[in-house]
């Protein structure tokens, strides 16, 4: 699912406007791309995108770290990532 990475790309980029090129692997919270303050808007744009609740309680740090993460965890079909 391209479109939901690229609005995830599209969130992070409107947040930090002077962010330059964004690696796959790149963590987003080390890096401060993505902070505590931004996490629970952060989790309802993916609810927004994939169309589904996310249960907090199966979602780890891990899971937002990265593109790559967050492809798997909430985009690729059949992961379980969200609750209807």
């Amino acid at each position: 699912m391209q479109d939901g990475i690229d609005a995830v790309v599209a969130y992070l980029r409107r947040r930090n406007p002077e962010l330059g090129p964004l690696d796959p692997a790149q963590d987003l919270i080390d890096s401060r791309i993505l902070d505590s303050l931004a996490i629970v808007e952060f989790v309802l744009l993916i609810e927004e995108l994939t169309g589904a609740e996310i249960d907090m309680d199966t979602v780890t740090r891990n899971d937002l770290r990265t593109l790559q993460a967050i492809e798997r965890r909430f985009f690729t079909a059949g992961t379980g990532q969200a609750t209807r």
